[in-house]
């Protein structure tokens, strides 16, 4: 079934809450599009499992040290002060704290759905249940070659109130090294060390609370088996933000809105971000990496 002014198919009833998407008949990701989670945890569409060709797994969801982080998603600590990333709140000069705060993001109709396309519109509602922004968030998968596919997360934030909306992170109100908000990925529990590199270099200070043209974190799963994720910007937009990155305690790769100053958006106005995840079979070398983000920008 197609749905009048789209370019993709529709499902002629409704989907289940987590819709499977493949690449070359494997399934590599479910997309949680309605999920039934706790306020606290900022409820929010995500990407859970993810997995790579050969079936490592390469996110987390709910894990007791973070139950908000939530496999790949789209979230913000501070959004005109609702907190749309769950768990505690960062207060200025006093530091996180648990608040009745917690926004949440609901579904609000499909555009496309496809096992490789699916787009939809959301809505992000505040705890006084008025909505602050208006999202066109669209998903796709490709394959790169026969050891990778591509998945690109586009998003359309649109501010849906009369008033301009700060978007903060705690780094932005005094929390060093905390800029993270905007696309995230949380990696899976490692079975031995983590390897973090970039264009510029290796380990995460290379790259955390800077600009590059991709990161890449590779590891071991759960069967000894490598995989690694390149991460790279797919717009001229998203490659101005800054990457944050984890590695420690856990794995996390974000791709930052804001960082040590709020993103002001004005009544009306819209941001477009547009990130690319390559996942990968085997430990990269840093020239393969660099390979796999030129291939999958035009794969993806």
């Amino acid at each position: 079934m197609q749905i009048p002014g789209t370019a993709g198919p529709m499902l002629a009833e409704r989907p289940p809450d987590a819709v499977p998407l493949r690449v070359d008949g494997h399934e590599v990701a479910r997309y949680v599009w309605r999920p039934e989670l706790p306020p606290s945890t900022a409820p929010r569409p995500f990407l859970h499992p993810v997995r790579t060709l050969a079936g490592s797994l390469v996110t987390d969801v709910r894990p007791d040290s973070h139950t908000h982080q939530l496999g790949i998603s789209i979230a913000a600590p501070d959004i005109d002060g609702c907190n749309f990333w769950g768990g505690r709140t960062f207060i200025a000069g006093h530091g996180p704290a648990w608040l009745d705060d917690h926004g949440v993001q609901r579904h609000q109709r499909w555009l496309s759905l496809s096992d490789t396309d699916l787009a939809h519109t959301v809505r992000w509602v505040d705890a006084n249940r008025s909505i602050l922004l208006r999202e066109r968030r669209s998903i796709t998968c490709r394959p790169v070659n026969r050891d990778a596919w591509a998945l690109r997360v586009r998003t359309r934030l649109t501010n849906a109130t009369q008033r301009s909306l700060p978007i903060r992170s705690p780094a932005s109100l005094g929390r060093p090294g905390a800029g993270y908000g905007g696309f995230f990925w949380r990696g899976p529990a490692a079975t031995g060390p983590v390897r973090v590199f970039s264009q510029d270099g290796t380990g995460v200070r290379s790259v955390h609370g800077k600009t590059a043209d991709w990161v890449a974190v590779g590891a071991l799963d759960s069967e000894s088996r490598d995989w690694t994720m390149v991460f790279l910007p797919g717009n001229r937009e998203t490659a101005q933000d800054r990457w944050f990155v984890r590695a420690r305690d856990y794995l996390g790769v974000g791709s930052s809105l804001s960082w040590d100053r709020p993103l002001v958006l004005d009544p009306g106005k819209s941001i477009n971000r547009n990130v690319i995840a390559v996942v990968a079979d085997g430990a990269l070398t840093a020239d393969e990496a660099a390979a796999l983000a030129d291939a999958a920008r035009s794969a993806a």
